[in-house]
């Protein structure tokens, strides 16, 4: 998050507490959050965590998305252009799921150094393979 962004956060904030009517004592007896911290969000100075967020969204009885966007609605879904068609990854279908699962448990049980260098191999391969089409 960048400094406008944690200042655009502290702005909304203060809209939704005032147009509530609620206060930072009451947000403190809800949420254990001090006024002082309420101010310093509500000032850019601070930059809250998610959780944070949570408890002042819980208190103000507004959805967490009301502190990243300025209307009273969330945002319409955006229409984003059809995507080409592929063919399906590997890994994705019947055998080729347990095969993957398989190949997975079988890494996570390998010497971190061995597994690396089988990566490395597989990758170098999968580049050699692609530079070949």
């Amino acid at each position: 998050m960048n400094c406008d962004s944690v200042m655009l956060i502290g702005q909304r904030l203060r809209e939704l507490r005032q147009k509530k009517k609620i206060s930072k004592s009451k947000i403190e007896k809800r949420t254990g959050l001090k006024c002082r911290y309420t101010s310093r969000v509500e000032s850019g100075d601070i930059r809250p965590g998610i959780e944070v967020l949570e408890k002042y969204a819980w208190v103000l009885g507004v959805p967490l998305y009301m502190f990243f966007y300025a209307g009273e609605r969330p945002p319409k879904n955006l229409k984003l252009p059809a995507a080409k068609k592929t063919k399906p990854l590997w890994g994705t279908n019947g055998k080729e799921w347990y095969e993957l699962v398989s190949l997975t448990k079988a890494l996570a049980r390998m010497d971190p150094h061995k597994r690396m260098l089988l990566l490395g191999l597989a990758q170098r391969l999968a580049q050699r393979h692609n530079s070949h089409q």
